[in-house]
């Protein structure tokens, strides 16, 4: 039975328990809540083992690929085509359809009317300054970034270590030292690649236990009053996902909506189901290689390095979400602030990958920078929180595939600079073929 089966069927056995028992104790004295302890291990040892794996990844593929700034540039660029579309797409619905209207004059009984939940607070790490930002990026030591799962410094270290090592294997093919470092890195490659199939097995456990529990926590009778939000942002979600994203991967590499749908399957639901694009890079990386066919470079570069750029869901729920919120409470958001909204959506998502929540966490910091008042964050925040959890699985789930067709796009665009090259007279450099590529 295919992965992407079994977690919906985890998914909807969890619901069901949810639904059912709620936050009763009913098997063996356990709950849904103990369920999702349980699921939230399998979570944690996917994104414990995801770590090192990016590091790895990236070191192997310095080694035996020929990763080149042209490919990181070409990143960079696809990253940035798809998240304008996805503010666009999200800034045009919000202004078109004005749903946060729907709440005008009411926010102060919803809030009696919806259950309290803390807000998780931003990491001191996260800021809308970029050299703040980048401080936090620069770990004191190599082992820092794995304790903390901090992903941009583990990229950051992977890139050092990877092109180190290219250079010496270079200058010195022949050196027994580097030779075993080169083995070394895809060993622990394959290692780490293994144990995490046979902990991905156990995904669909871990997805049953996590939906029992939230469900269980929130119920569903709180997305009928919080309908408009909910349905607002899922639908912008889905209109990039389900119909962008596989009109890109048509229009730009060359593959079938059905063939990118079924592709990224696997690891778009895995990643809604453990609402972490961190512990989903392992089956994504799978989906890719094995599934699509996409080269080991552009796997890695797009899953491993563009997980922290492959930010559309949080972007797009930032501003959606900011534009909603001033619309409920009568504050008319202006153009210029509503880009404002974008740059810092955009600043703030970045290196956040992986972490659960994250949208609502920068969330705060977000609405801060459009100068929206005190209120707006105070009041109606809360009214967000115990949706999140349902939210925040789509994010994550575009996320996902978003790094799938950043592979896909750099995937192509790999396959024309090798097919320029072949057509090309011999009598041409190398350095000549990349300026006309």
């Amino acid at each position: 039975m295919p992965l992407s089966v079994q977690v919906v069927l985890g998914a909807a056995c969890g619901a069901a328990l949810g639904v059912k028992f709620g936050k009763d104790p009913y098997l063996l004295g356990m709950g849904n809540e103990q369920l999702g302890k349980l699921g939230m291990l399998v979570i944690r040892l996917l994104k414990a083992l995801a770590a090192p794996l990016i590091l790895v990844a990236i070191v192997d593929a310095f080694v035996r690929t020929q990763f080149t700034l042209k490919q990181g540039l070409r990143l960079i660029r696809a990253c940035a085509f798809n998240v304008a579309v996805a503010c666009t797409t999200g800034l045009l619905l919000m202004n078109i359809i004005h749903p946060g209207y729907l709440w005008r004059g009411k926010i102060d009984q919803m809030l009696t009317e919806v259950p309290h939940q803390e807000a998780r607070q931003a990491p001191a790490n996260v800021s809308l300054d970029p050299i703040d930002n980048l401080s936090g990026y620069v770990p004191e030591s190599f082992v820092e970034p794995l304790l903390k799962n901090n992903i941009i410094s583990i990229v950051l270290a992977g890139v050092l270590l990877g092109a180190a090592l290219r250079r010496l294997q270079q200058q010195t093919p022949d050196d027994a030292g580097v030779k075993v470092l080169v083995g070394g890195a895809n060993a622990s490659f394959r290692v780490l690649v293994q144990i995490l199939e046979w902990v991905v097995m156990l995904a669909p456990y871990a997805v049953l236990g996590a939906t029992a529990d939230a469900v269980g926590r929130n119920g569903l009778e709180v997305l009928g009053l919080l309908f408009p939000f909910v349905g607002i942002l899922l639908l912008g979600m889905a209109i990039h996902a389900l119909i962008y994203y596989p009109l890109v991967a048509w229009a730009w590499g060359g593959r079938s909506p059905r063939e990118y749908l079924l592709g990224c399957s696997d690891a778009a639901l895995t990643g809604v189901s453990c609402n972490s694009s961190l512990a989903t890079v392992p089956v994504t990386l799978k989906c890719l290689t094995e599934k699509m066919g996409v080269s080991e470079s552009s796997s890695r570069l797009a899953a491993c390095v563009g997980t922290n750029l492959n930010n559309d869901g949080i972007t797009m729920y930032e501003c959606m979400t900011a534009v909603f919120l001033a619309q409920a409470l009568n504050t008319d958001l202006g153009l210029s602030q509503q880009l404002g909204i974008v740059m810092a959506s955009i600043m703030a998502g970045i290196g956040m990958a992986g972490v659960p929540e994250a949208g609502l966490i920068v969330l705060p910091l977000v609405l801060a920078s459009a100068g929206l008042p005190t209120h707006v964050v105070e009041g109606a925040i809360p009214l967000i929180i115990p949706v999140d959890w349902l939210i925040g699985r789509a994010r994550t789930g575009v996320n996902v595939m978003s790094d799938i067709v950043v592979a896909v796009m750099l995937d192509a665009d790999e396959g024309k600079s090798e097919a320029l090259q072949a057509s090309l007279p011999p009598s041409i450099h190398e350095g000549e073929i990349e300026e006309i590529s």
